[in-house]
């Protein structure tokens, strides 16, 4: 069963079918443009709530607290902003998935459809050409077959009146005669055209239309196929990207259960715990007794200074980033805890900075050592002044950490303890480069299996380089530098100014010399 053999004098409701498939597409084109949209509109009102209630003053009590039950808010929002961005993901893919590709193949559908419907109007038209030229050629043949009894019976008439002359006989047998012979030309051209208009009503009914008919069929069926594949297309596109809410929902999920209320409380207490104790009793002064409290520094605070002290609007909990200032210049006004953290706080600070600086001073010193052994990789005296800079640094901060050593002892921090020789070296000024306040800060000691930078050669600037980019070095027309790395063959070179500064500059900007 199929269209053209079953439906071939059905064809107004083949065109409304198959134009009413088509406008059902369009229609899912549609509605999945609008979901897109939706979900397009969600995100965004996702990710406005995201910012609207992320943290924008980076909180610094919040920070310092480290407050679980904050932080993991934070974090709710931030996977909620990649919940939001998973279904402006789903809105892409529809879009372009769904959306495009249907549009694309609907465009398709209604050309083919147009085509089809051209054919068949075109097969009609010329079916009704040649049913008009046999109405034409039947009605001529009706009307000389006329003729031609009229002259006969007209020539039999003559035939039989007395009075008529074998001239007049024969004048009506030749009219007689000719008229027949037009009415069988007529005859014979009603004939032709009728059996013409049958060949082609036959190749209308049976060939042609069920041809352009099934060719509906099979476009109809493409269509609701489109369209099947659409709805799981629609399913499946969401389904994809469900793994990825589900993983953003478990990390929600995972952070509430990782909250533990009662470490909360305890952090607020390791963060203000001041360390002070609660004021003493208030003795009794018996006046009656002629008894006269003499009036001294040392008298104790009555109660209710402290607990104006204590409930005072104006005393409201800061965290400690924000009274810093005068935290550094006086650390002796913090309470026992805050100050021994504070101390230990700075105490871990030099280290670090100490550790730099002794890094800084190895190299330095290495490469010295490199120079003096080969001059022409480089001036060992050029080296000096970063050497005396960076011992005095380390000299400055260690003055400072035995500063702050000694007031976290005070306070009952412990004695910080530090291996002057746990890295292994010392250092030393020369006496010729060094004033007398300077002499025998440090010995100096080398490990050998230090590694540096070690000039490869010398080199010369041709033109002036100003390094604006990163990692690049200014230098000046003339100026000497050390070559460290050769191009690489992307056009720039590494070298070591004078003043210890290395970076790249351009390798045509250099003279190897």
């Amino acid at each position: 069963m199929d269209w053209g053999s079953d439906l071939w004098d059905q064809h107004d409701v083949i065109e409304r079918h198959t134009q009413s498939g088509l406008d059902l597409l369009e229609r899912y084109v549609k509605f999945v443009k609008e979901r897109a949209d939706i979900e397009q509109n969600y995100a965004k009102q996702l990710r406005n709530l995201c910012k609207k209630f992320h943290s924008r003053r980076g909180s610094k009590e919040d920070q310092d607290t480290k407050l679980t039950n904050q932080q993991a808010f934070q974090d709710v929002l931030n996977e909620l902003n990649e919940y939001a961005g998973q279904r402006e993901l789903l809105s892409e893919n529809m879009t372009v998935n769904i959306c495009a590709d249907l549009t694309k193949n609907l465009h398709e559908l209604r050309m083919e459809r147009k085509n089809c419907l051209l054919d068949i109007k075109k097969a009609q038209q010329n079916l009704e050409s040649v049913l008009k030229q046999l109405e034409i050629s039947k009605k001529r043949f009706e009307k000389e077959w006329k003729e031609a009894e009229k002259a006969n019976q007209q020539t039999e008439k003559i035939q039989q009146d007395t009075n008529s002359t074998k001239a007049d006989v024969d004048k009506a047998k030749q009219q007689a005669h000719s008229r027949t012979h037009i009415a069988d030309e007529c005859k014979n051209d009603y004939a032709s055209q009728l059996q013409r208009y049958n060949k082609e009503q036959n190749n209308f009914y049976h060939s042609e239309i069920p041809e352009v008919f099934k060719k509906l069929q099979e476009m109809e069926e493409r269509r609701i196929r489109m369209l099947a594949d659409g709805y799981v297309q629609f399913s499946e596109t969401e389904k994809k990207i469900l793994p990825n809410i589900s993983k953003c929902l478990d990390t929600i999920s995972t952070t509430g259960r990782n909250i533990n209320e009662k470490q909360e409380t305890l952090a607020l207490i390791e963060q203000y715990k001041t360390g002070l104790t609660p004021p003493a009793d208030v003795e009794f002064e018996d006046y009656s007794q002629g008894v006269k409290p003499a009036a001294n520094e040392t008298a104790p605070h009555l109660p209710k200074v402290r607990i104006k002290q204590l409930f005072h609007k104006k005393n409201k909990i800061t965290s400690p980033d924000k009274t810093m200032p005068s935290l550094v210049k006086d650390l002796s006004r913090l309470p026992p805890d805050k100050r021994r953290k504070c101390l230990q706080e700075k105490i871990d600070d030099v280290n670090k900075e100490l550790q730099i600086e002794t890094e800084q001073s190895e190299a330095l010193m290495k490469m010295k050592g490199v120079y003096e052994q080969n001059s022409q990789l480089g001036d060992p005296s050029s080296l000096q002044p970063q050497i005396i800079q960076t011992a005095h640094n380390i000299a400055k901060l260690r003055g400072e950490l035995n500063k702050y050593q000694a007031q976290l002892s005070e306070v009952g921090g412990g004695t910080f303890i530090q291996n002057q020789t746990s890295s292994g070296y010392n250092y030393v000024l020369s006496e010729s480069s060094m004033s007398p306040s300077d002499e025998n800060i440090y010995e100096c000691g080398f490990d050998e299996d230090f590694e540096v930078d070690v000039p490869i050669g010398q080199c010369k600037a041709l033109y002036n380089f100003d390094g604006g980019s990163e990692g690049a070095v200014c230098m000046l027309v003339g100026e000497q530098l050390s070559l460290m790395e050769e191009d690489q063959g992307d056009g720039w070179v590494r070298v070591q100014k004078a003043n210890g500064d290395v970076g790249y500059v351009p390798a045509t900007y250099i003279q190897i010399i």
